[in-house]
């Protein structure tokens, strides 16, 4: 079982999680009544920034000195399914980037005149609020509801503002995968439920801190880790479980969905909060073969993205080859692998997401993300060129970025549980990303264009100035003062490696 102060949970009288779920629904729902676009984004604006201030309040309030699930809050609705919301470092950190690449996300809507822009912008808060229910939630079967309401409204978002005439083909794709991944994550919960059941008298269970203190049968838990794992797996992406993504890339929505899925990796979140702490047996048993197929993931994706000519699908293959890298962070099962991937999860997503954006804006002007019809993009727009190139970087892990750190601790975990061969293998996957991205940003901002075609390209707008300001001050703040962010996640992630006998 997981270790017991890791469950431990410590209550508080203002019930401030529920805050941070509730404050971008009521957001959302007082958008459906607006009409306007100027009042709308100024009521989303307003929302998203007070959701960041109370998310970096939250960040204030925590002990980080304590392993413990802390701030509490825990309603009954039913005998099988309650309400039981709690924090640790780890679900910090997760909750500041969604607050910030939500309130990122709110800005960029209406710079890409996302029309009706008030509806754009109550999906994007009802987004937020759900990825906040996501994070802060410790009940298995609330986590699974709660993928399902976020994956209806990224798909939503995916198909309704839809910029390919092939996003029906996607919008299908998508849903056939996330079914499945969600039938098998609900699959995997139900059996925890049930073995739950046998050992109390039949009382269902679906709560973190009570399913942990309940023996499972070693045939039973490796079953349900597979279904758990592969449920997770599907929408992270980890090779080969990642169909749906170029073509959802290259069809879908170019920024703002790709953004909530995969800026924000859920998954990864699923596994460390519940995947790993319930079923530490299982996952010490098959974190091999996962390694093995997350080791032919990054030359599979990285050899792929070489070969793309459109640069929505390159980056796409470009989240899958660092998806698996990460992964294999992440089963290196120790102290310093769970930072290096809850860190290297975190840099990714603000990195990818500014990737997004910066493509995004590229689009806009362009109407093409092909990159043999762009090039001489950087003397027009240098600030949407340094930000792709900063977070490009970040992505492989140069020093002065997140990456690095948590590359390093990545590697570091590696070589000490699988030897040299792994690792060399994830450090070859980081040199090929860089090969990629930066091949991407040569062809699209350094490539020669003709002058005519260039003095037609608007400069940037000062939305898009933010943004691009933003990626770049957190990625280099981050990066050069990385501390507080492994800190943050130290006592709680020191408390589940000593699980697995890797703890400090």
């Amino acid at each position: 079982m997981a270790p017991a102060e890791t469950l431990v949970t410590t209550t508080q009288a203002i019930p401030l999680l529920a805050l941070l779920q509730a404050l971008p629904l009521a957001g959302a729902l007082a958008l459906l009544a607006v009409r306007r676009e100027a009042p709308a984004f100024a009521l989303a604006l307003a929302t998203a920034g007070a959701e960041l201030v109370l998310a970096i309040y939250l960040y204030l309030r925590l002990d980080q000195g304590s392993a413990a699930l802390q701030l509490s809050e825990r309603w009954s609705l039913s005998p099988a399914l309650n309400y039981h919301a709690g924090v640790d470092g780890v679900a910090v950190i997760f909750i500041l980037l969604t607050a910030l690449l939500s309130l990122l996300v709110v800005i960029y809507g209406p710079v890409r005149r996302l029309r009706p822009v008030p509806r754009f912008l109550a999906v994007a808060l009802a987004c937020e609020a759900t990825l906040m229910s996501l994070f802060t939630t410790l009940d298995l079967m609330w986590f699974v509801m709660l993928s399902a309401v976020e994956l209806g409204l990224v798909g939503y978002l995916m198909g309704r503002w839809a910029t390919s005439p092939g996003e029906e083909l996607a919008r299908q794709r998508y849903w056939e995968f996330m079914g499945t991944g969600l039938a098998l994550l609900l699959a995997g919960t139900l059996l925890l439920g049930w073995n739950h059941a046998v050992t109390h008298a039949g009382h269902w269970s679906f709560d973190l801190t009570e399913l942990a203190s309940v023996p499972v049968d070693p045939a039973l838990s490796s079953l349900t880790f597979f279904l758990l794992f592969y449920g997770l797996a599907i929408r992270t992406p980890l090779f080969p479980l990642h169909g749906w993504l170029p073509l959802v890339a290259e069809h879908g929505n170019v920024a703002v969905a790709p953004v909530f899925l995969l800026g924000l990796k859920v998954g990864i979140y699923g596994l460390v909060r519940f995947v790993f702490p319930l079923l530490p047996e299982a996952v010490d048993r098959w974190n091999v073969y996962v390694v093995a197929f997350a080791a032919a993931g990054i030359f599979y994706a990285a050899l792929l993205a070489l070969m793309q000519t459109n640069l929505r699908r390159l980056l796409a293959y470009a989240v899958v080859s660092h998806t698996s890298v990460l992964v294999i962070g992440l089963f290196s099962l120790g102290t310093a692998a769970f930072q290096g991937a809850v860190m290297l999860s975190a840099n990714f997503g603000l990195a990818i997401a500014g990737l997004l954006f910066m493509t995004g804006c590229v689009y806009s002007r362009m109407r093409t993300t092909q990159l043999d019809k762009l090039g001489g993009l950087f003397d027009r727009l240098p600030i949407i060129g340094i930000s792709f190139f900063i977070a490009g970087l970040s992505i492989v892990g140069m020093p002065g970025t997140p990456g690095f750190d948590a590359v390093h601790l990545m590697l570091e975990a590696a070589i000490a549980r699988f030897g040299a061969l792994v690792t060399i293998a994830a450090a070859l996957g980081n040199v090929a990303a860089a090969a990629f991205l930066l091949w991407a940003f040569q062809r699209a901002f350094l490539a020669p264009a003709s002058a005519e075609a260039a003095a037609k390209i608007p400069p940037a707008t000062w939305p898009e100035r933010v943004i691009a300001g933003v990626v770049i001050l957190v990625l280099l703040g981050a990066g050069f003062y990385s501390e507080p962010w492994l800190q943050v996640t130290d006592a709680p992630l020191s408390a589940l490696g000593a699980r697995f006998g890797l703890g400090h």
